[in-house]
């Protein structure tokens, strides 16, 4: 990282001892903004007067310890990132460290190869989840989404879609399987249309047989049928003025197809039981987890009501087509349940989030909201850890959590980053620049690291076959 040193990220390193402080200091500076404090009292007074990125501080000093120091830095300058060193590693107290807040745990003497990663890595995380943060605000307060996580490309081509559909008065059918939140697109759709003032009506086809989803939508008249004893509107007149949103389109009886689509052409109906034509000004959204083209060829729906739905299709992107959403998601719902719960959670241990990450998430957003809650709600401490997720989880996400490079019990975080850096190289065929971009390091790290482990003569960009 280059640049004028007012555009550098700012590091506050804290130790008592001299000669670490002051080599560590040495080591950064040509990249970073660097500050030395001797002390817990010392970095306070500096983060009281500058903007620090992050902090590098030791565990065990005179006074105030790196633990407490963290935990206040934590709560009063929560912008600043922070990473303990000790000399005096445990599981224990790397445990409480990442409880308290740290994003990362070195032990010291410190590899200097290894903190330039763990730093870039720091830093670069910082960066995105700031920007899914101003992305996610400028999306709500200009497109009224808030209820729609997401910030990966198949999200953004989908906000794409909804922001142009949204002002029309085009029927949309909303493609996806069960949990994607179909209904919350239809949702957006109403909110960001002309039509946002009106009723935004929602009828679950699924749940009803013919007869009763019949006179749902039309509604019916007094004495149409046993247990008819008054006039009952339908969801049609109650959603004039607004938005009709049909969810499970495909379970919907041929027969009731066949009224369905003379609404849509005509916008008029009757009454069960009744002849008096009505109108009605509405927009319909439908939906469905079923492929309706695979249907209308086995003659399960009709062709011609199929295309006067399909005027605009939008396809809801599984979770797994969306990974890097799944962060964002979990802090969602951990600030909604969390509270509710009344659990003092504060995040997602890295660990625990891999193993979310891997996960092939079958149920889709849903799936993911009821398992935090689940999380949430069984919690043990501030940060939901790999012990939190559930069994099942686990078990269908261990594979890839193993092959994204997650160290198991038996091997050390140096084992694990190698095996991950041979991986991501493997992955790229040999090509360093693609395999730094995709473990978000900088070429120059990696080539540091191939040298260090007897790896380092091929040039930059060449083809090379690692060997773990």
């Amino acid at each position: 990282m280059t640049g004028d040193s007012n555009t550098k990220p700012t590091i506050l390193i804290v130790d008592d001892e001299k000669n670490t402080r002051e080599g560590l200091g040495r080591a950064l500076r040509g990249t970073y903004r660097v500050f030395l404090a001797e002390s817990a009292t010392t970095a306070l007074e500096v983060l009281d007067k500058e903007t620090v990125d992050v902090m590098l501080s030791d565990v065990r000093m005179p006074g105030e310890d790196g633990l407490s120091l963290l935990r206040t830095v934590h709560q009063k300058y929560p912008a600043t990132l922070c990473i303990l060193l000790t000399a005096y590693g445990s599981v224990e107290t790397a445990v409480e460290a990442m409880k308290s807040g740290a994003r990362d745990f070195l032990t010291k003497p410190v590899n200097l190869d290894q903190l330039d990663l763990v730093l870039e890595r720091t830093l670069r995380t910082r960066d995105l989840e700031n920007e899914n943060r101003e992305l996610h605000k400028r999306l709500n307060v200009r497109y009224g989404l808030e209820n729609i996580i997401g910030t990966s490309p198949p999200m953004e081509a989908l906000f794409d879609v909804i922001r142009q559909t949204a002002p029309t008065q085009a029927t949309v059918l909303i493609q996806g399987a069960s949990g994607t939140g179909k209904e919350l697109v239809a949702q957006a759709i109403h909110h960001l249309s002309t039509r946002a003032s009106g009723p935004f009506v929602a009828v679950h086809c699924a749940a009803l047989s013919s007869t009763l989803l019949e006179s749902e939508l039309f509604g019916h008249e007094k004495g149409a049928f046993t247990g008819a004893i008054a006039q009952r509107k339908g969801r049609f007149e109650l959603a004039n003025g607004g938005t009709l949103f049909l969810d499970e389109i495909s379970e919907v009886d041929l027969s009731v197809q066949v009224k369905l689509l003379r609404v849509l052409e005509t916008r008029t109906f009757e009454r069960v039981g009744g002849s008096q034509t009505l109108t009605t000004d509405i927009r319909v959204v439908a939906a469905t987890n079923r492929n309706l083209k695979e249907y209308v060829a086995q003659g399960r729906f009709r062709e011609d009501l199929y295309y006067r739905l399909n005027v605009v299709d939008i396809r809801m992107p599984s979770l797994a087509e969306r990974q890097s959403d799944i962060p964002m998601l979990c802090a969602h719902f951990i600030r909604e349940f969390a509270p509710k719960n009344n659990r003092q959670v504060d995040g997602i241990e890295p660990a625990a989030m891999a193993l979310l990450q891997a996960y092939p998430w079958p149920g889709n957003v849903r799936e993911l909201r009821n398992t935090i809650e689940k999380m949430v709600v069984l919690s043990r401490g501030a940060l939901l850890t790999v012990t939190d997720v559930p069994a099942n989880i686990r078990d269908g996400a261990e594979e890839a959590v193993v092959a994204a490079g997650v160290p198991n019990q038996t091997e050390s975080l140096e084992q694990a980053e190698k095996r991950k850096i041979l991986s991501a190289l493997d992955a790229a065929g040999g090509n360093r620049t693609r395999a730094a971009e995709a473990l978000g390091i900088s070429r120059r790290t990696l080539h540091r690291k191939l040298a260090a482990w007897g790896m380092g003569g091929t040039a930059a960009g060449e083809s090379a076959s690692p060997q773990p």
